[in-house]
């Protein structure tokens, strides 16, 4: 895939065409906490070709913490349900964000959900 500019102007138009699909299957709310807060599709796994198990529907918020914004405990609660959900980009991304909480229940969060064995040894780290 090219790199740079075009590169990424062509990988954000084959994003999009995903768009209507993912805020369908989202149901127009944020996957990981549920809010209709400036929407967005959030790109899981950039380096591989975008579907629909590599990109989640996400609000401001969750998306800033994608970014490296720090959260508090009480705000992470909100998206430990996405743990429970069978698309990758939405249990794995918020395992990810939940990973970083020092907190007991967040790490026995990740730990009973059905994310794949191998990717929560990984997270968890």
């Amino acid at each position: 895939m090219a790199k740079g500019y075009l590169g990424n102007k062509d990988r954000l138009a084959e994003i999009s065409t995903f768009g209507k699909a993912i805020g369908k299957r989202a149901g127009f709310t944020c996957e990981w906490c549920g809010s209709k807060d400036e929407l967005r599709v959030w790109d899981y796994k950039p380096d591989a070709p975008p579907d629909l198990e590599t990109l989640a529907l996400l609000c401001q918020q969750c998306r800033s913490w994608t970014d490296g914004r720090k959260a508090s405990p009480n705000e992470l609660r909100s998206i430990r349900n996405a743990l429970w959900s069978d698309i990758p980009s939405v249990a794995e991304g918020a395992a990810k964000i939940l990973a970083q909480c020092k907190e007991s229940w967040a790490r026995e969060a990740i730990e009973e959900s059905f994310i794949d064995v191998d990717i929560k040894a990984d997270i968890l780290k």
